[in-house]
């Protein structure tokens, strides 16, 4: 007899880019509406299948007349709204940022389950799992992952687990490089992630030609904005 994923007819709204990504990877056809940024292909890891698919507002009034079952948020934004929801019966499923690929993981399990869908996410986790084991991890030399505005990736942050599973020794320490202390430290890699289609005066500094000498990698936006299991392919770039 072969099992199956428990009926679920959920109506499910969710209210951030990175619960966008996991309803969509888990359950396309449990989404009532996904928040606007899904649509962005340079922060949305969903964005071909988000195109296809309604968006709302991160307002409540907006959220309920569309009568969800269940409203997937972040730890951070649409308070208020979320506030209103719970008071109204709508069930409310905040998830927190992961910082690693076992958080990842957990992640994944948490809204799995939420939607009735814990088979699809352990296969979605085992996937993970196995494109990080097939990565070969060697000694790449010490990188800086430069954010807009000088910002570098700190111990413990996202951004330095990709660097670490790469196989580089990040040396960002989490602090504001410039562009002249970083000229007179380079490190061996600089990796970004910037969007080179929308440029603005933050990131500006990230392409200046005095940095042409330094060796330089750069990963999509929409594969670490927010962690999930895409963010393998960004290991996976920085590991070649």
């Amino acid at each position: 007899m072969v099992a199956h994923e428990p009926a679920y007819s959920a109506r499910v709204v969710s209210l951030n880019l990175c619960t966008d990504a996991l309803l969509v990877k888990l359950a396309p056809e449990r989404v009532s509406a996904l928040s606007p940024l899904a649509r962005d292909p340079t922060l949305s890891p969903v964005a071909a299948e988000a195109a296809l698919l309604p968006w709302v507002r991160p307002d409540a009034e907006a959220v309920l007349r569309l009568r969800p079952d269940m409203v997937l948020a972040g730890e951070y934004g649409a308070q208020a709204a979320l506030m209103v929801l719970r008071a109204r019966g709508v069930r409310v499923v905040q998830v927190s940022e992961p910082t690693d690929f076992g958080g990842v993981a957990s992640e994944v399990g948490t809204v799995a389950a939420a939607l009735g869908v814990a088979r699809r996410g352990a296969a979605m986790v085992t996937d993970m799992r196995a494109r990080l084991g097939a990565i070969q991890v060697k000694a790449r030399g010490q990188a800086i992952f430069w954010e807009a505005r000088g910002y570098t990736a700190g111990p413990g942050s996202f951004a330095d687990t990709l660097l670490r599973r790469a196989g580089f020794a990040d040396v960002g320490n989490g602090r504001v490089v410039g562009l002249e202390t970083m000229l007179m430290h380079p490190p061996d890699v600089l990796v970004t992630a910037q969007a080179p289609a929308f440029p603005s005066l933050s990131t500006d500094m990230l392409s200046h030609p005095a940095l042409a000498t330094i060796k330089r990698m750069a990963v999509p936006p929409a594969l670490v904005t927010c962690p999930g299991p895409w963010s393998v392919g960004a290991v996976e770039i920085l590991s070649k």
